[in-house]
């Protein structure tokens, strides 16, 4: 039985790093990040190492769009974004843990950092669209 959903977590792995590198090409990574997948050829701990560089990158963007926004802000709305921001990190941080399952191997460990990597790019993309209202 042990084995059996030993598997079942390696391939949910899986089909969640193919979704996310699915959705992190839609959002607005670098072509850096790109490049190194590509010469990654699947290697894993390749990957690995393009999300934490493209996370790095991601998260400069994230919070230069957060300072930029707070500085539009009221302090009521400051308030609730810093609310907000503390939740979402809560959130993603939680959401991305859940993933990296030991017993899912290198797959679970990638499939964590795309989560990190996916969900900081996003919420850079959520931010920088704020901004432009």
């Amino acid at each position: 039985m042990k084995s059996s959903s030993v598997g079942l977590v390696a391939a949910s792995a899986l089909l969640f790093v193919a979704s996310t590198v699915l959705a992190a090409s839609e959002t607005d990574m670098s072509q850096e990040y790109s490049s190194c997948v590509d010469k990654a050829n699947a290697a894993t701990p390749a990957l690995i190492d393009c999300a934490i560089a493209e996370t790095k990158r991601q998260d400069a963007r994230l919070n230069e769009n957060y300072k930029r926004l707070m500085s539009k802000l009221t302090e009521e709305r400051k308030n609730a974004l810093l609310d907000a921001q503390r939740a979402w990190i809560m959130f993603r941080d939680a959401n991305c843990a859940f993933w990296d399952d030991p017993a899912g191997g290198q797959s679970a460990a990638v499939t964590a950092k795309e989560c990190i990597l996916t969900m900081t790019a996003d919420r850079a993309s959520e931010l920088e669209l704020a901004n432009d209202q």
